[in-house]
Parts: structure tokens; sequence; C-alpha cells
């Protein structure tokens, strides 16, 4: 007779997904985050790219840091005529960007076989779905409190994040490269003075009510930008141009302001197609402005946390970004889709993770003749208006 082996404690798992099923499901997933992603759209792997997006490390793989390498322009004169060049070269300075990388994992599970029989929703659809939103959302945030220099502890209206209560471990500041995060460079940050009319140096405790962003605002940010030497990006008709990121009730602001109005009217083609009547994103004067609800503010802070000398003033950080603005480690190909079965497979949970870092880069700037070389933001500017 035939001795079969006891099937006490034998599990069977007929859904358990082939390796190649669960690439495809992670590569839909991170695809499905990416295409919902705000940020995402200005990456890219050169030195041309708002945020350069790195891919791959070096030798050296197996590690939590990554190291992206800035080249400044050269500053020197040269010589002139027939006078010797040799042993009066200049030398091309390097400076190391270190990013260092963390994992961020999410997850959610269903009740069980029978619940999901009653659902007309599918389980596994749906938590790609929504598991892909959420690592949207979460690239998009952090990348934003990086440019603005603000604590993951915060949301993007200045509020504190409902999980900044939570365990160690639960907490976006809890992630290995949040320390890291600086607030906006001493030549890099500005602020737009209506009273003066004209831009002053960073302070969010002199923001006045009346300082909101204007036409006249932008014009002279862009100036600032230039004659601090920050490289914007080259379109393919090798003209430069900087990303402007401004939240609705700062570009509320500025479409309010006369000479915007007139700006788009007789700058823009007429018609339906002017952004002045569309609300498509603006490319002018060497910007493209871009409205997004994402960009630091305070509309959602507490009394007394707001800006201006009293705390009372809202206020919102705007990103103005060239070249290298921000950078970007993605290592893990996707993400890392995992499905395990509870309770003898009667339930089911499914999680996404995702391997990555972001990093503001700086340099030390030796551009501004007459001042101590110190160091900068590289490609970035934040310019704060009131709202």
């Amino acid at each position: 007779m035939a001795v079969y082996p006891s099937p006490v404690g034998a599990q069977t798992d007929f859904t358990a997904l082939m390796d190649n099923e669960k690439f495809v499901w992670v590569k839909r997933a991170w695809q499905h985050a990416r295409e919902h992603s705000f940020i995402m759209q200005f990456t890219g792997s050169g030195m041309n790219s708002m945020c350069e997006r790195i891919t791959e490390l070096t030798k050296t793989s197996k590690g939590d840091k990554a190291i992206l390498r800035l080249v400044p322009d050269l500053i020197g004169d040269g010589v002139t005529g027939d006078n010797t060049l040799l042993g009066n070269e200049e030398s091309l300075e390097g400076h190391d960007t270190e990013i260092v990388i963390d994992q961020l994992r999410h997850a959610v599970k269903n009740t069980g076989r029978m619940n999901d029989q009653r659902s007309v929703f599918d389980f596994r659809m749906e938590a790609k779905d929504k598991l892909g939103f959420w690592l949207a959302r979460i690239c998009d945030e952090v990348a934003f409190l990086t440019m603005a220099g603000i604590d993951y502890d915060k949301a993007l209206n200045g509020a504190d994040r409902p999980s900044a209560v939570l365990p160690t471990g639960q907490k976006l500041s809890d992630l290995a490269f949040a320390s890291r995060v600086t607030g906006p460079s001493s030549k890099r940050h500005f602020r737009w003075d209506a009273g003066t009319g004209s831009l002053e140096d960073g302070d969010t405790t002199a923001l006045d009510p009346a300082d909101t962003l204007t036409y006249n605002g932008l014009l002279a940010a862009r100036a600032h930008m230039k004659d601090r030497y920050i490289r914007g990006i080259r379109s393919k008709g090798g003209e430069e141009f900087y990303h402007v990121f401004l939240p609705p009730l700062a570009y509320l602001k500025l479409k309010q302001d006369p000479d915007y109005q007139a700006a788009l009217r007789h700058a823009q083609p007429r018609g339906g197609n002017n952004p002045l009547f569309s609300g498509a994103t603006v490319m002018m004067d060497g910007m493209m402005l871009h409205e997004h609800h994402k960009v630091f503010n305070t509309s959602g802070a507490a009394g007394g946390d707001k800006w201006g000398a009293a705390g009372d003033v809202d206020g919102a950080r705007i990103s103005m970004c060239g070249a290298q603005s921000l950078a970007m480690v993605d290592l893990s190909k996707g993400g890392y889709w995992d499905e395990e079965d509870f309770d003898y497979g009667n339930s089911q949970g499914i999680s996404l993770g995702k391997i990555f870092g972001f990093e503001k880069p700086k340099f030390i700037d030796k551009k501004i003749v007459g001042q101590t070389p110190t160091e900068q933001d590289f490609g970035l500017c934040s310019f704060d208006v009131a709202i």
C-alpha cells in the first residue's frame, strides 16, 4: 500500500504570483506613480535636467549613498594675444553632492475572500491604483519640501503632518535623507517688497500682507538668477529658461496684476489658446510658470507660525529652478511589489516599496567678484511672497 504524506500543516497557494508577473505589476504600479507625479515630468538623466535622476550607482553599488558631481562654469578671463597660456590654466572645479537613500513602504489588506466576492472591485487592481497614487504623492511632497528647505514633519500648507505624532519609523522625517534638508542659501533667497518695488534678502519675518507677487517681481527674480550665474535649462532651440513653481493663491495674485495681464494680452497669441483664458502653463520672458497646489505655503499653519513679524502673514515660497536644481536617486527599478496571504489564503495583503532619495545640490560659489565664496544652492532660488 502506498504511503502518502500527511496533509496536516501543508499549504497550497494557487494565487501566488510568478516572479515575472510580480515584475509586470510593480512596473505598472511605478508607471502609474510616474504618470501621476507632477515632479517626475521634470526629471532627466543629464545635467540639463531640472531634477537629475540617478538610476545607477558606481562600482560600490552596495550602500546608502550616491554622489552627484557638479562642475560650475569657468570664472577666469583667459589670456590675450600671444601671451603665455602655459601655467595660467584654470582648473575645473568639481563639487560632490552626496545623496542619501532610504526605503519607504506602504501596504493595503483586504477583509477576505467572501468580502471580495460581494464587491464589484478588483482588490489587486485597486491596490495598484491606490499604492501608485500614494507613491506619486509622496515623491511630489518630498521633492517640494526639499526644494523649499522645509522639514518633512510639515505638510505643504505649513500645517503639521498628521503622521508627525506617530512612532519612530512611521514618519517621513524618519527617512535617512530627511535630516539633510536645508533652508534656502544666503545668495539664493529673496522676497518681494511691495513698498520699495524691489527684491530684498530673504526674511520671512519681514514679509507684509501687501508683498504679493507681481509681474515686475517675477522679472526682478529672473534678473537676480541671471546675475547669480544660475544656469537655465537649454531648450531645443538653444535658449535658456527657468521653471517657476507657484501655489494657486500666489498665482491668483499674479493674475490680478494689470502688468501681467497686459503682458499676456499682448505677448501671447489671441484667441482661446491665450493662457489668460485657457489657464495653460505660461512661457514668457525666459520663465515657464507652473501652478501647483504642492508648492509650499503657510495657509494651513497655526496662528503665530505663519510669516511676518507677528507670525500672522500667509506667505508662499516660489521655487525658481534652473538646471540641476534637485537630484533624485531612484534605484529600485520601479519599486518592490509584494503579496502575502493570511489566514490560510483567505485574506491578502499587497505592499509597494521604493528605495530613493532627494537632495538639493549645493556648491561653493566663487563667481561673485568681491565676495567671500560661500556654499550656495546650485540651480535653485527661493522667492517668498505674501498670498
